[in-house]
């Protein structure tokens, strides 16, 4: 039955678990459903009424956080340039009323460049003694005790930067809140905090980082009092889902989908091993071989399959992976047909429909590579046409 995400928000809290851990694809509705979250938890005051601040009662990390963050690259001035950060409780709290700067500054050289480093640039505020930090520059060491200035980093970086913020805040909660007498604390800020919504952290890195993270992420909640905040995490990311899924061990699992009525559905996954991505896939994709419905980002989900499976195995190219040809060499045709169907520089002007050509080489790729590569159950497996299955 297809749900409202306010409803599924509902749904998360009326679960009142510790940690609840939700996968789905790009585009679903996880960071709509951290607003949804946000505005069940902490909804904004009447017109006219005065209310706390909604980080008060949930914390949240999605694109909206990112939002917060934009260059001023300064071309007219030629100034060097800055990565503003947007007027905000946010960051106020971490960098100016906690000075947690340099706790930012380490987590964030850990998973870049210890070379590079942000620098707060610092501004007074409009109350009295008050102190901002509305810009942030970023330096790198270059050899012979030289410092390049004024760098622009990469989206990639910028995005790790961003969570480091968020990361450090969330470890001063854990440290704040993990002391029980609630007299003896540093801040009462966090004494009514309910929830940490965390949407996808930092994609951009190496799998070795990312498992990196994951763990961290996972050991951090669980040092956090059980009479805390609790944790809610969505990601697009199956390696990043299931080393959280494996570290974590208690709390709720569950997949988000989109339905073609543009409801959403909160399935559970009540198995005790990871969810399988590449299960998932091919059910999608078997789904649209057996209603006609090829488009051209099933070729993405097949490439992602061999690209995961030959990472797997051990092999130097998912190529190695397709059927050969006739005295076992690798089909060039075959490649190059999923490598031009799965990628393209001009995406915005492609189309969706595939011909049916197209159509009958996804399926005959889909049939002979997922059939024989994986055990699958039954309901997975993609029947072969009888003309196929008759040679």
């Amino acid at each position: 039955m297809s749900q409202s995400l306010e409803e599924i928000a509902k749904q998360l809290r009326d679960a009142n678990k510790k940690v609840q851990l939700i996968y789905a694809f790009n585009g679903t509705g996880k960071t709509r459903l951290s607003r949804a979250m946000k505005d069940l938890i902490a909804p904004k005051p009447a017109e006219g009424e005065e209310g706390e601040p909604s980080r008060g009662k949930v914390l949240y990390y999605s694109a909206f956080t990112e939002d917060l963050f934009y260059w001023d690259n300064d071309l007219l001035g030629d100034g060097e340039p800055k990565l503003m950060i947007q007027p905000n409780t946010f960051t106020d709290w971490i960098l100016g009323e906690q000075g947690k700067g340099n706790d930012v500054i380490a987590n964030f050289q850990h998973y870049t460049n210890k070379r590079l480093t942000p620098v707060f640039l610092e501004k007074d505020g409009q109350k009295a003694g008050e102190k901002t930090y509305p810009s942030v520059s970023f330096s790198i060491a270059t050899g012979d005790d030289e410092t390049a200035t004024g760098i622009k980093v990469s989206k990639g970086e910028e995005s790790n930067f961003i969570w480091s913020i968020f990361y450090t805040l969330i470890e001063e909660v854990v440290s704040v809140l993990s002391v029980p007498e609630v007299d003896e604390r540093s801040t009462d800020q966090f004494d009514k905090l309910e929830y940490i919504f965390i949407d996808d952290p930092v994609s951009s890195l190496d799998d070795n980082h990312l498992i990196e993270l994951a763990q961290t992420l996972a050991t951090l909640i669980k040092s956090s009092p059980q009479d805390g905040p609790k944790f809610i995490i969505t990601t697009h990311n199956p390696l990043f889902f299931n080393v959280l899924f494996n570290a974590l061990k208690k709390g709720i699992k569950y997949r988000l989908s989109q339905n073609d009525d543009g409801g959403f559905s909160l399935d559970r996954w009540d198995t005790d091993s990871p969810f399988s991505y590449h299960l998932h896939l091919i059910e999608k994709l078997k789904a649209a071989s057996e209603s006609d419905q090829f488009e051209k980002y099933h070729y993405n989900f097949l490439r992602n399959i061999l690209e995961k499976t030959s990472t797997f195995l051990g092999y130097n190219d998912w190529s190695e992976l397709l059927p050969k040809t006739e005295d076992g060499t690798s089909d060039v045709y075959l490649k190059r047909v999923v490598d031009i169907s799965s990628h393209s520089k001009h995406s915005g002007y492609e189309l969706a429909e595939l011909s049916q050509n197209e159509k009958r080489v996804l399926g005959f790729l889909l049939r002979s590579t997922t059939n024989k590569l994986f055990e699958l159950p039954e309901k997975y497996k993609v029947a072969v046409p009888e003309d196929e299955r008759n040679g």
